[in-house]
């Protein structure tokens, strides 16, 4: 008991908050947990990142529940990835349980079952508010990076944006760029090469076919108008809750070109958006990447660059990125260093491969007296964790075998007529998802080949009717010198004539 005492007092002391917090549940020690042994996470560090990491069925997503309830109560927004489908429930009240009950007396933490306030979203044909973005809101830089092209291509994709600011060609969508990437190399040749220099057909063959390889991931849905603000991600309800923005991705698990593109796109466009925040005590935003290794597969070295650096710099716009996955080493190196919770659900070692990866997880947590790291990591139980946070001056927290609050809300996914009413209440749905295709790039420059080729086609008929007027005078001339020619022998037989018929009567009478 004094063993336990001693424990009870180790965590609260590492885990005490003076601002406010959210609490994860109940610290474990020899395998029972500690009643008000609260595991408890400050709002202030929240924006430091973090890592929700398990074997299938272990527990992750009921986590990334419980904390966007949570926060949510707290009145802090959260973008959550629905990769499997299974988070609608957060919108209606949990059914309550007696198991929920009993986990909930051993935590010394009371139950309540809530609704939350929940926007479905939908970056492809799926019901949900419609996600999109413009190409030119990319920029040549990131958008060569999505593309993973040579140095050179980048070059010409920085060359077609700037042609297109100069002449004021929007880029909105894909079609728009083909286009323009097309014109560059056709009709548009030698108007591109005298004032932005050559541009090589064989590289814009090359970008074009990276063009269709994105499109065949569905990524025209996604570039096109009206485009989404970030600032509608930051709402809260009438009661003071932050939204639960849930995005729909369950169609997209076989296109992580598509997935990485529109999270680049979307964290960029936070970045660049959102103030810089200071030290404002609560982060602005939270967004769960949830089944995170889609992020980074297939993921080039410069777009890998380009995530981690968002990771370092977006935090200072109270701004934090949750990865979840089902082993942190799916999670680079450089990315990993700059999380600062780390909740570690249970592992499998089936194979020797497992065991050094789980090898490699416990060094990354601190060391602890009250535990065997490597071996608490393969018997932990569903709906428990090894946890590790940031306290508000931002050292680490002691190591906590965690048993953890269950979700207020229901763990399992809406009805299809609830889905629906929910879908039906949305009020962002009338202004993202009516479908805009104004005149840009595309449309501009197929009048402007039009117009181009109808001048051609007058100047060449005028050409073909002048020379028609002129072998029509040459033959009229050369008439005209014939009826002469005629006029001329005809007088000359006719005196010819006279003058035989005139001889011909001097002969007679002279004889």
């Amino acid at each position: 008991m004094s063993n336990n005492q001693e424990f009870l007092d180790h965590i609260n002391k590492g885990y005490t908050t003076k601002g406010d917090f959210i609490t994860l549940g109940a610290a474990m020690h020899n395998g029972e947990t500690v009643t008000n042994a609260h595991v408890k996470i400050p709002l202030k560090t929240l924006n430091r990142h973090g890592l929700i990491a398990g074997a299938t069925g272990t527990g992750k997503t009921k986590t990334l529940q419980v904390l966007a309830e949570n926060l949510s109560e707290e009145g802090i927004p959260v973008l959550l990835m629905d990769i499997k489908g299974d988070l609608s429930g957060l919108a209606a009240a949990s059914p309550g349980h007696p198991k929920i009950d009993e986990r909930h007396q051993k935590i010394g933490i009371p139950f309540t079952a809530k609704d939350f306030p929940v926007e479905i979203l939908s970056l492809s044909e799926q019901d949900g508010v419609r996600l999109r973005a413009t190409v030119s809101e990319f920029g040549p830089v990131l958008f060569s990076r999505i593309l993973d092209v040579t140095e050179t291509q980048a070059g010409i994709i920085s060359i077609i944006f700037k042609y297109c600011d100069d002449n004021k060609l929007p880029l909105l969508d894909l079609k728009d760029l083909k286009k323009v990437l097309q014109f560059a190399t056709r009709e548009g040749k030698e108007e591109l090469e005298k004032d932005y220099g050559r541009i090589s057909t064989a590289s814009t063959g090359a970008i074009l076919r990276k063009i269709v390889e994105l499109e065949q991931q569905g990524a025209d849905l996604f570039f096109g108008e009206r485009s989404f603000d970030v600032q509608d991600l930051c709402r809260v309800d009438d009661d003071g809750r932050g939204f639960i923005n849930i995005i729909r991705l369950t169609d997209i698990q076989d296109k992580p070109k598509l997935f990485s593109t529109f999270m680049l796109s979307l964290l960029a466009e936070v970045y660049s958006t959102f103030p810089e925040q200071g030290d404002s005590g609560r982060p602005e935003l939270i967004i769960f990447l949830d089944e995170a290794h889609l992020i980074f597969k297939q993921a080039s070295n410069a777009l890998m660059d380009q995530i981690e650096s968002i990771v370092k710099l977006i935090r200072s716009k109270g701004v934090g990125l949750y990865f979840v996955t089902q082993n942190p080493t799916d999670v680079p190196d450089g990315v990993l260093s700059q999380l600062g919770l780390k909740v570690q659900h249970s592992l499998r070692a089936f194979t020797a491969k497992d065991r050094k990866a789980i090898k490699l997880t416990a060094e990354n947590y601190p060391i602890s007296e009250y535990y065997d790291t490597k071996e608490i990591l393969t018997s932990l139980g569903i709906g428990e964790a090894l946890v590790s946070a940031l306290d508000e001056k931002g050292r680490p927290t002691p190591l906590a075998a965690t048993m953890l609050r269950a979700p207020m809300s229901r763990m399992d996914i809406l009805s299809e007529s609830e889905l629906k009413n929910l879908l039906n209440k949305s009020s962002l749905s009338k202004k993202y998802n009516e479908n805009i295709d104004r005149e840009s790039a595309y449309e501009i420059l197929n009048k402007k080949i039009e117009k181009a080729e109808a001048e051609e086609a007058k100047a060449a008929a005028k050409k073909e009717r002048e020379k028609l007027n002129r072998k029509s005078s040459s033959s009229r001339s050369g008439s005209s010198r014939s009826s002469t020619t005629e006029k001329a022998v005809i007088k000359v037989l006719t005196s010819a004539t006279f003058i035989r018929g005139a001889l011909g009567i001097l002969n007679k009478l002279l004889r």
